[in-house]
């Protein structure tokens, strides 16, 4: 089985998924397996019609299924300095090495590679394989998956979400928030400031009025949260603005993203930014010039997961695999929208985020292993009587 799972992973690294790309090429190679084996297949097409969600599933169409899932997407490659060519996948000391080995090709592979098992025999309750686009800038596919799934008259009633976790158990997890900003003001010499409405510095006091914030935020934490670190946390992603040294800048822009643990720490951060802009940014800003504006963009904004008390998806993944505990990540997935569903959902997946994202990103062998193995249970248990 391991030999099958490495040929379909080399497969589907060699397609340069990057979220600002198509993803059409691996969705359809992934569909045409999971048809062989006589899947139901579902593709749902972004506006653009250059990506798309997969949907796959085998076994009778009634509620009750579990879902296997995974994003098509990767980030990208550029100011990288790789070993080898990040999208050939390359296999060296028990490693696989390319763009997307646990970030996270590995287990959609190991999925892809498991299907005959699941539609050799007769299921008491269907798997589904669901396979998005763009989680990777604001987990958009599976927003827009979730909007379809929740008028279906049958739905899963859990769901393993493969992110890389080591194979642990993530019951739990932040949410994410990410947004844009933008700055127009009015350009002149740089002779001259009080003349012009630069937009770089109304910039830089934003981007300080968001480490203020990062600051206070440390002071909600709960004693008891779980995540580490145990607060909501604030990063600025990228910063840009100006031509020359000379000229005032007359537009600037800011990334930055926003992990809450709690719902109501984003809507306190976000109440005090609006009310930052519209208080003191504009009103400076429009003294010089009326034409000045502050605008936020929101990319994504994705819901954490919640640990509950009764939990069939951690208790089917603690039977597979022997697990006697579970465990909470900073990192966000998409398995908050998949909860909101209703729909029992845990994160576990082969490879350690801590090698996601980054030159040279790689899979242990063994970790994708222990995922064929789990999944293959899996499919012995669903087997009907």
């Amino acid at each position: 089985m391991r030999e099958r799972t490495e040929e379909i992973l080399r497969q589907l690294i060699a397609y340069p998924t990057i979220s600002a790309d198509s993803n059409l090429d691996m969705i359809h190679y992934a569909a045409n397996l999971l048809e062989d084996v006589g899947a139901k297949i579902e593709l749902h097409h972004d506006t653009t019609h250059k990506k798309a969600n997969l949907v796959g599933t085998i076994g009778p169409d009634i509620s009750g299924g579990i879902v296997l899932s995974g994003h098509s997407d990767v980030v990208p490659v550029a100011d990288q300095t790789w070993q080898t060519d990040p999208f050939e996948l390359s296999k060296r000391e028990g490693r696989y090495y390319g763009r997307g080995t646990c970030d996270m090709k590995g287990f959609i592979a190991a999925a892809l590679a498991m299907a005959p098992q699941f539609a050799a025999h007769e299921l008491k309750r269907p798997i589904h394989f669901v396979f998005t686009y763009d989680e990777e800038v604001g987990c958009l596919g599976a927003r827009d998956l979730v909007e379809i799934l929740k008028h279906r008259p049958h739905l899963p009633a859990a769901a393993i979400v493969g992110e890389p976790t080591e194979m642990k158990i993530v019951e739990g997890h932040k949410g994410c928030c990410e947004y844009s900003v933008y700055f127009e003001g009015r350009a002149g010499h740089g002779s001259m400031p009080d003349a012009g409405v630069n937009a770089a510095e109304y910039a830089t006091r934003y981007v300080s009025k968001l480490l203020d914030l990062r600051e206070a935020l440390k002071g909600r934490a709960p004693k008891d949260s779980p995540f580490n670190p145990p607060w909501t946390t604030i990063n600025v992603g990228r910063i840009e603005g100006g031509t020359a040294h000379n000229v005032i800048c007359n537009h600037a822009e800011i990334d930055w993203e926003m992990r809450p643990i709690a719902q109501e720490d984003a809507d306190w951060v976000n109440s005090v930014l609006a009310a930052f802009c519209t208080e003191e940014l504009l009103p400076d800003m429009r003294k010089v010039w009326p034409d000045s504006n502050i605008t936020t963009r929101t990319i994504g904004e994705v819901v954490g997961l919640t640990p509950l008390r009764t939990n069939e998806a951690r208790e089917i993944v603690i039977a597979l695999t022997g697990a006697n505990e579970s465990h909470f990540v900073p990192f966000g997935t998409e398995a908050g929208l998949f909860q909101e569903l209703g729909i029992a959902t845990i994160v576990c997946g082969p490879g350690s985020i801590e090698q996601a994202h980054k030159a040279d990103e790689f899979l242990a062998i063994e970790q994708l292993d222990q995922c064929l193995g789990m999944l293959d249970k899996l499919a012995h248990s669903m087997r009907a009587a």
